[in-house]
């Protein structure tokens, strides 16, 4: 199975409402982060997709690193995805989808269910995030 790696940011707002982003044409809501570019090591690669994706400028050293997670890919079928992942917490008024990103959301464990999310999201991501909540991937 051909591996797509990716840095990902689980972003809070200190309400613990967690940020999930929808890529143009796609359908399922995953972190926002994306692919790095030659010589980009997770940090750098998260902090430019910040910027470009949601407008949101922040510094290597905001980022919480939490580890690599492989799951499935959510819009690249036959692939998975190795994702460096961090923590950050923002103010919820700081962001607006930008660039490829058709959609952003701030989501709640009740918000679980309703949104289709990414295997990365589910299996991984949200459980770190909210690990006082049972999701069913």
């Amino acid at each position: 199975m051909p591996d797509i790696r990716v840095s990902a940011a689980i972003i809070d707002d200190s309400a613990g409402r967690i940020l999930v982003v929808r890529k143009q044409g796609t359908t399922a809501f995953m972190q926002p982060g994306g692919k790095p570019e030659p010589g980009e090591n997770p940090a750098q690669t998260l902090v430019r997709e910040l910027d470009e994706e949601l407008g949101l400028h922040v510094d290597e050293t905001q980022l919480e690193p939490l580890g690599r997670f492989i799951s499935a890919a959510a819009n690249e079928p036959g692939h998975r995805v190795i994702a460096d992942a961090f923590a950050l917490t923002i103010a919820a008024d700081s962001v607006s989808a930008q660039a490829e990103l058709a959609e952003l959301r701030w989501i709640e464990p009740s918000d679980l269910g309703t949104l289709e999310l990414a295997p990365l999201s589910l299996e991984h991501l949200l459980p770190i995030a909210w690990p006082h909540v049972t999701i069913q991937s």
